[in-house]
């Protein structure tokens, strides 16, 4: 059974933009490989946390927005808790109504937004 669900991960700030890209992608693929199916993601850059994590005081915001089935969740957290670059993660399962409400809202905000062209842009096309 696929269920709605919200990853939080923060990266070393120490990461460059392509390592950065990189590990999110290497998150995107762990995801995809275990039967999720990925929604949005939020990239919250560069944040304060609010307490040391490996000494670092500063940490990569993102969340990943996706349903997968629930026996998959496991999987990709051990994946998580082997690479040394993300200092933690967090993942939260949406069942209630309101929450798939509020869900559906965030993946929207979120979502890469696809361009509609109006029948003036077609004809001119």
């Amino acid at each position: 059974m696929t269920r709605k669900y919200e990853l939080l991960f923060v990266l070393k700030p120490t990461l460059v933009e392509e390592e950065l890209q990189a590990k999110i992608n290497y998150l995107k693929e762990i995801l995809e490989k275990n039967g999720a199916v990925i929604a949005a993601l939020q990239n919250m850059g560069t944040r304060r946390l609010a307490y040391q994590v490996e000494k670092f005081e500063r940490g990569y915001y993102g969340v990943f927005y996706f349903e997968a089935p629930t026996d998959s969740i496991v999987e990709v957290e051990r994946n998580l808790r082997i690479s040394e670059d993300f200092l933690k993660f967090m993942t939260v399962k949406y069942e209630k109504q309101k929450e798939v409400r509020h869900w559906n809202k965030l993946v929207e905000k979120f979502a890469p937004k696809v361009e509609t062209k109006t029948e003036e842009e077609k004809t001119e096309a």
